[in-house]
């Protein structure tokens, strides 16, 4: 006749069974976690994105009003921001509506 576990033994099976379902489930679930690591990495990359293109941003940015400075004068990128934001044009230029 076979052996049958004592209520401990059982007991003892069911808490390890247990424990161990939990912690796989944190393991993948939880706050630190396989998903929320994989949540973590998708954001850093798209918030690198973000600072590459605001680095790029800046960077023209900062040409920009290195040619408009008083040191290092760009005559044409003057001329193209008069005519943009004063609404100014040549003697010479007809305007077409």
């Amino acid at each position: 006749m076979p052996q049958r576990l004592s209520i401990g033994a059982i007991a003892f099976i069911v808490l390890t069974c247990g424990l161990g379902l939990y912690f796989a489930f944190a393991a993948v679930q939880g706050p630190s976690g396989i998903l929320r690591r994989i949540q973590i990495e998708a954001e850093t990359a798209e918030l690198e994105a973000q600072r590459d293109a605001l680095r790029a941003e800046v960077s023209q940015m900062q040409n920009l009003t290195r040619r408009l400075s008083d040191d290092y004068l760009d005559l044409d990128l003057l001329d193209e921001q008069a005519r943009e934001v004063l609404g100014l044009v040549r003697p010479d230029e007809v305007i077409l509506r």
